[in-house]
């Protein structure tokens, strides 16, 4: 079942119209990143022409969120990401819109798109995605 799909069917999150309650693991699962490091990341796949998935951003907690296939956790081991799966759930916006405080979906296709896994592993790798991680460490020691 696609994202687009899910998100139909899901229920409400304690009856908030627009928030939804998704339960990962079943057809696709997610890869959770700082924001800083997966919007670079999202504008390196879109530079090089990759299919990408569901993308969604959470404002409140800076953080995006990637649906990419599932049986891909070992690939996430050494990378500073969080892999979700079977028993993890994702509060995310509905197809409604949202005002600009919860954030929202980058990339939502009509189908059942997902971004693969090796490629957003390799775009975590770039040296330009990876150039988001040393400008915040030099930044904190400011």
């Amino acid at each position: 079942m696609s994202v687009r799909d899910a998100l139909r069917r899901a229920p409400m999150v304690n009856d908030v119209p627009g928030l939804r309650l998704l339960k990962v693991g079943d057809g696709w699962d997610v890869v959770r990143i700082s924001a800083e490091t997966g919007l670079r990341a999202l504008a390196y796949l879109r530079g090089t022409g990759t299919s990408v998935g569901p993308v969604l951003y959470d404002k409140p907690n800076e953080r995006l969120y990637y649906a990419i296939p599932t049986g891909t956790a070992a690939c996430w081991d050494d990378l500073p990401v969080r892999h979700l799966s079977t028993n993890s759930w994702l509060v995310a916006p509905g197809l409604e819109l949202l005002d600009d405080w919860f954030g929202g979906w980058c990339e939502l296709p009509d189908d059942d798109t997902l971004t693969d896994a090796d490629a957003l592993r390799t775009a975590l790798q770039h040296p330009y995605v990876a150039a988001a991680k040393e400008v915040a460490h030099s930044d904190a020691g400011l």
